[in-house]
């Protein structure tokens, strides 16, 4: 009987048609992020940040593009596309609505603080797309067929690339202006290190074997050299 880590099925297979509806869906909610910053029906209190919240968006979506055809190889399910859509969408168009001064009395214009989150933005979106390149080239080779990845990004860290993710919705959460916007950062590095990282852990001590073992005593879990 198949094993579920975490919730999730990690069996390679293509699933297109439902990585299509979840591509599609996605791209609903960064095109209602584009439509209401760069649309001239309403004239938001901060434009400018209205108008990169929105960009950041589109920077996220397309990432998630190129995970979804690109790097993704398990199933991915009707129910898994659905549900992480609406999660997308609650952030993508929330962070915007935040960050344009809908709800302020006061207007937030841009400053040096905002040039720092937009470099968490880049980092992030770095550490986790790049990371993920790496191994994906690297299991291209016929030659590492049924070896664990463990150089590049992921020799600092075993999960760098959900430490991009971290650093990269705290960047989104920072530019939002609004302290209600970090709780999705913190929920979101909750997840990781409580739920997704202990059962991606489980998989692949079980896939991997002595190699899990190996590279789990050496390398960090989250962040480099602290844990």
């Amino acid at each position: 009987m198949q094993k579920s880590y975490g919730g999730v099925f990690r069996t390679h297979a293509s699933s297109l048609k439902e990585k299509a509806i979840f591509a599609f869906l996605h791209a609903l909610s960064v095109a209602t992020c584009l439509i209401l910053a760069f649309g001239s029906f309403y004239q938001w209190p901060n434009p400018q940040r209205t108008q990169i919240l929105a960009l950041c968006a589109a920077l996220y979506g397309a990432r998630h593009m190129v995970t979804l055809f690109v790097l993704l190889k398990r199933k991915v399910a009707l129910s898994e596309g659905i549900g992480l859509s609406l999660f997308m969408a609650f952030f993508e168009i929330g962070f915007l609505l935040l960050g344009s001064g809908l709800f302020s009395s006061e207007p937030s214009p841009l400053d040096a603080m905002d040039l720092f989150a937009i470099d968490l933005i880049l980092v992030g979106s770095f550490l986790n797309t790049g990371s993920e390149l790496q191994r994906h080239i690297w299991k291209k080779d016929p030659r590492n067929k049924g070896r664990l990845y463990t150089r590049g990004l992921f020799s600092k860290s075993m999960h760098i690339n959900y430490l991009g993710d971290s650093i990269l919705f705290t960047g989104w959460a920072m530019l939002a202006a609004c302290v209600f916007a970090f709780f999705i950062p913190l929920l979101i590095t909750a997840l990781f290190i409580f739920y997704h990282i202990p059962a991606l852990d489980d998989y692949l001590k079980d896939h991997y074997g002595a190699q899990f073992d190996s590279y789990s005593k050496k390398t960090a879990k989250f962040i480099p050299y602290l844990y």
